[in-house]
């Protein structure tokens, strides 16, 4: 080793503080890139697409949320452009205070059409959404309910709040009414679900959930962010597919999926968005989103307003390709979505199958603890409306291949 360099090593040994003595022995991620099988942050040198290129490799994507396939449209890329020229590369301030554009108040109006809800509060992510209404929207003589399998944003807004903290087993409705018995009937019950659970594909059981909601005096929040795009009339998530919007109490979704962008909205009656407007702090306290991702989002909402085949198409592979899985032996769970999930039921196992798919040209998403239990591993297989039968049959091959070498599969 140069001189130089071992005089810098000895110096950061000796200056090393509390923090770095904590984190230097933290080498996970190394054992796995040591095995060849680390899986992550992998550079894509192009746009979004059904096919994508990583350093030189070509692969088919099947590890996207951008289930329109919207990504790369140009009339998207073209608003965000033209908002660029008209706006700057951003707002320089929060939506509370200097930050707020006229884009910004006209998305919102569109959201809150689009979703069937008074009002609609666009926040700079979606993650930022759910750890800022959950944090504020529930006190502490109150009681937020979720299932155990919702979102990590869902889980880290609740952690934030001092309400009473309470979770069922996943869509078991007799574990959520053994817990909603036990609870005042007069007290604030939230119930808080992923309308479609992103790791596994599966449906909130939403019909009988607001039963409950009923029986018990509780209000609902729905998280739509992987179900905008895909289920309801023109698109509008689970809550409208279910014709139950209007017993849903606050509507969360992301731009980040369908909508081909970045940030995130929460829609609900005028007095409660009235209140988040001025209490949510992940809304007051962050910059607001950028002018070009602003107009992207309502590009992409105009476009799925318009274009209803785009999302049959997405039905039409997403049946197709569910259809072969379950030909092929693969476990594929409770799915209903174009998120599908293969199980492997090992962790070393599941980052070895993304592997050796991205190596034979198939990217696919590794599912390992905390995103599921240890049992439950999985690689994530999700649909873009741009995909082909012709791309999808190629995939459900090679993946068949690896998952019957492995032994995972007959």
């Amino acid at each position: 080793m140069h001189p130089d360099k071992l005089k810098r090593q000895h110096y950061l040994l000796q200056t090393m503080g509390q923090l770095e003595e904590k984190f230097k022995s933290y080498r996970v991620p190394q054992k796995f890139m040591e095995d060849d099988v680390y899986p992550y942050f992998r550079a894509i040198t192009g746009k979004q697409g059904t096919e994508v290129e990583m350093g030189g490799h070509k692969v088919l994507m099947f590890g996207s949320n951008a289930y329109t396939g919207l990504t790369a449209d140009q009339r998207i890329i073209d608003a965000a452009k033209a908002a660029l020229d008209k706006y700057g590369s951003g707002c320089a301030g929060s939506r509370f205070l200097n930050g707020t554009l006229d884009l910004h108040v006209q998305l919102e109006k569109e959201l809150a059409e689009y979703i069937g809800k008074d009002e609609a509060l666009c926040f700079s992510t979606g993650f930022s959404v759910n750890q800022g209404v959950l944090a504020v929207v529930c006190g502490k003589d109150d009681y937020i309910i979720c299932d155990d399998r919702d979102h990590a944003s869902i889980v880290d807004g609740r952690r934030l709040s001092f309400a009473k903290q309470l979770h069922y087993k996943h869509n078991d409705m007799e574990d959520l009414e053994r817990i909603l018995q036990t609870l005042p009937h007069e007290a604030i019950k939230l119930i808080v679900v992923d309308g479609v659970f992103s790791m596994e594909g599966d449906l909130a059981k939403l019909p009988e959930i607001v039963e409950l909601k009923h029986k018990y005096n509780c209000s609902i929040m729905v998280d739509e962010a992987h179900g905008i795009g895909v289920f309801g009339k023109q698109g509008r998530g689970v809550c409208d597919h279910f014709g139950l919007t209007d017993e849903v109490d606050l509507i969360m979704g992301t731009f980040s999926k369908s909508l081909a962008s970045i940030g995130g909205f929460i829609a609900s009656d005028w007095d409660t968005i009235n209140f988040l407007r001025h209490n949510a702090r992940s809304y007051i306290f962050s910059a607001s989103n950028t002018p070009a991702a602003t107009a992207a989002a309502m590009e992409a909402l105009h476009i799925i307003q318009r274009e209803p085949e785009r999302i049959e198409r997405l039905w039409k592979v997403t049946n197709y390709a569910l259809k072969r899985f379950r030909e092929e032996g693969f476990e594929i769970g409770e799915t209903e979505s174009p998120i599908i999930p293969l199980y492997v039921r090992d962790a070393n196992k599941t980052f070895l199958m993304t592997s050796l798919a991205f190596k034979a040209g198939v990217f696919i998403n590794p599912v390992v603890p905390p995103a599921c239990a240890p049992q439950d591993t999985l690689v994530r297989y999700a649909l873009m409306a741009t995909h082909t039968e012709e791309q999808v049959e190629r995939s459900v091959k090679i993946l068949k291949k690896i998952f019957v070498e492995q032994g995972i599969i007959k």
